[in-house]
């Protein structure tokens, strides 16, 4: 799929993003096409992610990948065979996690969608956000943040949608005018049962349009490059993923 290397000026400073489109030879037509911003996990943008936006383009869309670590500089990828076993990479992990607050994750999506709203290749005024674990609940915390620019959001093994905090994201339901989908993992500490209620509850005491559904998998199984990955369950989320965009943009 084409893909127009960029950059997105943001209150914190420049973006890298990369902006994917069908391939006009596919019968997606010439374009302009719904925008998505999607949402790396963990580990980054990296060449998985890349695979994974050419492949949503694929579907009709305009997908905009950003490189959410931009405020850490140029920094280093990371091995995710083995971050999580290594002290060292674990910390730097989590430090860069941990520098993106819910308020630099909406500050940096009405950047986004700016950007997206100003290009050709895009069509409407409100967009689908779809993310993989801390991309996951950056999907979810952006419905909500910018309830009005986002007419779909899609998370899959996304962490920390149901916290103690007062910034949790189920707590931004009222203000969510997006369809929402969670996509769940197995034995996942960071998304479970409860968590489960919870968020359903306070989303349909809110009235928002959602599915919560439950993935036997674990923690990572839709992305390829992740040591849980689980092609029948990453076939699974193409397919429900598709399904919400397709409906709601």
């Amino acid at each position: 799929m084409p893909k127009i290397t960029d950059s997105v000026t943001t209150a914190d400073g420049t973006c890298p993003v990369g902006l994917f489109t069908p391939e006009e030879s596919d019968g997606r037509g010439a374009g302009p096409w719904p925008g998505i911003v999607m949402y790396c996990d963990a580990g980054g943008v990296r060449d998985t992610f890349d695979q994974m936006a050419a492949k949503l383009a694929g579907f009709g869309y305009a997908v905009l990948l950003p490189d959410v670590y931009y405020r850490s500089g140029d920094w280093a990828p990371f091995d995710m065979a083995t971050v999580f076993s290594d002290a060292e990479e674990r910390g730097r992990l989590f430090s860069m996690i941990g520098g993106i607050t819910p308020d630099k994750m909406a500050g940096d999506a009405g950047a986004f969608f700016d950007y997206l709203s100003a290009r050709p290749e895009v069509s409407g005024q409100r967009f689908g956000v779809c993310g993989y674990c801390m991309g996951g609940r950056t999907s979810v915390v952006v419905a909500g943040r910018l309830g009005d620019r986002v007419a779909a959001a899609a998370s899959f093994h996304g962490g920390g949608l149901v916290t103690d905090g007062a910034d949790s994201p189920h707590l931004l339901a009222d203000r969510m005018s997006a369809t929402v989908y969670v996509g769940g993992a197995e034995n996942d500490a960071s998304f479970t049962a409860d968590h489960a209620e919870q968020l359903d509850k306070a989303l349909t005491a809110a009235g928002v349009a959602h599915t919560i559904e439950w993935y036997s998998a674990g923690h990572g199984f839709a992305v390829p490059d992740n040591p849980p990955y689980d092609p029948a369950a990453d076939e699974r989320h193409w397919a429900a993923m598709t399904e919400v965009f397709g409906s709601a943009l």
